[in-house]
């Protein structure tokens, strides 16, 4: 089967359904929604929306399966999550086209981040799942206290559009790995790649039950999170969307891992070595069409070099290739949605528009595959100030804001300044230096001489208004489990009246 016409938009793929206890599930809702292929704008397919009995059957089925899985020995569900990896792995390509066809990005990326990445978080917490453990405390003569770690229940994890099958897995390993059973409602705007990992998870052994996907737009999440059964919600999104998940499910108090947006900032001293800053810069604004939350992009140059990495910048941007995001020499392909494309042509104005000197703004005005999608060029503005609009909020396109700064205390005041802290990094070869504005940045990741360097082992999530709690590495373990203390009392109980 030639992989194009396979992928041709123009011919739809069947309605597409929930998948529910280790098959398809027909919604009775009567309601669907499309999904639309980014590179040309018409539907792939319909998907039928899930409504309140179709959430109570994912919910009832999640109840069955956790009651098997949790008490499956762990070592027994990390060899279910290996085989899952390893199936993954065998259909990356395939997973990849998939991912393109529905989020519109570039198969040279897909292929080779996005399945392999939420693979490498997968076997993590397939190799560390027998090693989940509670403590031991002795209170001689007569006591000793066990702490456990048991696993939270029906947990479910509510997906973003810019990394579907990634985020699918970055939430599921770690719940699974724990004993808990997970609904998973992939965004309405990249609904597919989830189902494909739903049966992948099915093919490796995992009981019916304990993986989901329910399909729907914001309302069908909403039942989701107010369900009384569910104890855990893990959602990766906007910041306005994780406050009102938060909201809502304090009504049952239930547990959240709020993944949310970010304004990240990149600081390079006089002393960075430019090549290696320029080549963090890069990806850290323009990878997937700079759809990624914790991209740095407020890029704080130290005025000695500023020109000079002004320079660097624009010349290694202008190497960046658009067009057919299956076109595997194609390095960006269009944004995810027409809303998108919309916000960001908003913000590409604001900047135009400002006093900021405009460095590189590719028109693809004559493009005809642009016509047809929705595409945006790279852009680069320079001489920004921390004020403007486009610099300020989150733009979630591939806008780059460059800022000079003078010296270190200011350069991290400025950084500060801002509601979110997802990441951050700093480039200078003083390594004191290096780890003081580490230390300083307000955020949850923060690298030194690189940019999203993240593996599977090492947490990852924000301070401030860009979430809470953490995914990957042994910290999601305590966001996917509770302690029960068991006392035991080896001698008598003595008489208290």
């Amino acid at each position: 089967m030639n992989d194009r016409q396979y992928f041709d938009a123009s011919s739809k793929l069947p309605t597409q359904q929930s998948y529910i206890h280790g098959r398809y599930h027909h919604s009775n809702t009567g309601q669907t929604f499309e999904t639309i292929y980014p590179g040309n704008g018409e539907a792939i397919c319909a998907v039928e929306a899930a409504g309140q009995a179709d959430v109570d059957y994912a919910v009832e089925s999640a109840l069955e399966g956790f009651k098997i899985w949790s008490t499956t020995h762990a070592a027994a569900r990390g060899k279910v999550l290996q085989r899952a990896a390893a199936i993954l792995t065998e259909r990356n390509m395939e997973l990849a086209q998939l991912e393109t066809l529905d989020t519109g990005k570039a198969i040279s990326e897909t292929s080779t981040v996005d399945i392999l990445t939420g693979v490498e978080v997968m076997e993590y917490y397939a190799g560390i799942a027998a090693a989940i453990k509670g403590d031991h405390l002795d209170f001689p003569p007569n006591g000793f206290a066990v702490m456990k770690r048991e696993p939270l229940g029906v947990c479910v994890g509510i997906g973003a559009w810019n990394y579907p099958i990634q985020i699918a897995m970055w939430k599921s390993s770690p719940a699974l790995a724990c004993g808990n059973s997970m609904i998973f409602k992939p965004s309405e705007y990249t609904p597919l790649s989830a189902l494909k990992l739903a049966e992948i998870y099915s093919e490796a052994g995992l009981p019916a039950g304990v993986f989901n996907v329910v399909q729907g737009e914001r309302e069908t999440g909403s039942l989701l999170v107010d369900h009384p059964q569910v104890a855990k919600v893990s959602i990766t999104g906007s910041v306005p969307t994780g406050k009102a998940v938060m909201a809502q499910s304090a009504n049952t108090l239930k547990k959240v891992t709020l993944e949310l947006g970010g304004k990240s900032p990149i600081i390079v001293f006089d002393d960075a070595q430019i090549d290696n800053a320029v080549n963090a810069i890069i990806p850290a604004n323009f990878y997937s069409t700079g759809q990624v939350c914790s991209n740095g992009t407020r890029v704080f140059v130290q005025r000695g070099i500023y020109e000079q990495v002004l320079e660097q910048l624009v010349v290694d941007a202008k190497r960046i290739k658009i067009g057919d995001p299956f076109d595997p020499s194609v390095h960006m392909g269009p944004l995810s949605s027409n809303m998108q494309l919309e916000k960001v042509k908003a913000y590409l104005q604001a900047g135009r528009d400002s006093d900021a000197r405009c460095l590189l703004d590719v028109d693809l005005s004559d493009s005809e595959f642009a016509a047809q999608g929705y595409f945006v060029g790279p852009a680069i503005f320079a001489d920004c100030r921390d004020d403007m609009p486009f610099v300020a909020e989150e733009v979630f396109g591939p806008l780059m804001s460059v800022l000079p700064f003078d010296d270190e205390a200011e350069v991290i005041e400025r950084a500060n300044a801002t509601e979110l802290g997802l990441a951050g990094a700093v480039f200078t070869m003083d390594i004191a230096r290096a780890n003081r504005v580490a230390n300083s940045l307000q955020a949850g990741s923060v690298w030194i001489n690189d940019y999203h360097a993240l593996p599977a082992s090492v947490p990852f999530g924000g301070y401030k208004q860009s979430g809470q709690g953490r995914e990957n590495g042994a910290a999601a373990i305590e966001h996917y489990t509770q302690v029960k203390m068991i006392y035991t009392n080896l001698g008598d109980v003595e008489a208290t009246y």
